[in-house]
């Protein structure tokens, strides 16, 4: 079975949409994606690289590394240990691409590199029963069609 058929279990609190005084949802240590990030920069022997705190409403960190094939984005899930590639950083996104090989190094790190054909795997084919109905609330009020629009957004 490949990635993209799979079927992707969104835990809760994975559309950051949750109230403030929730306690359950997590939050993944910030130090931990710099640090995954740096490692990963050492592995793909890049220079130029960058780690962004998310900025509200975003769910999500955002990282840039330039190496010998240009500039990679990586958007690092702030609530799971889910990281995606991205073309370009912005607020939302619906596109997403394959991480580069180096990548792997942060898996090694306990972090989940997802490939662009699971994030582009229609909502309706994940798991979502973890979720809370706030949060399936919001994919129908934001009219989210992807696990990876779900996962990587600026809802408020």
């Amino acid at each position: 079975m490949d990635d993209a058929q799979a079927a992707f279990h969104l835990d809760r609190g994975s559309t950051g949409f949750c109230p403030f005084d929730d306690l359950s949802v997590p939050e993944v240590d910030l130090r931990a994606c710099r640090t995954a990030w740096y490692a990963a920069g050492r592995a793909a022997r890049g220079r130029g690289m960058g780690f962004g705190d998310r900025k509200y409403p975003q769910n999500f960190h955002c990282a840039t590394l330039d190496d010998h094939a240009g500039t990679h984005f990586a958007l690092f899930h702030a609530h799971h240990p889910l990281i995606a590639f991205v073309h370009e950083q912005r607020s939302w996104y619906t596109e997403f691409v394959d991480p580069p090989a180096w990548a792997a190094v942060l898996g090694d790190h306990g972090f989940t590199v997802l490939s662009a054909s699971r994030l582009l795997l229609p909502i309706r084919k994940a798991d979502t029963s973890a979720l809370t109905a706030a949060e399936r609330e919001q994919i129908r009020h934001w009219q989210r069609d992807t696990v990876g629009e779900v996962l990587f957004n600026s809802w408020d």
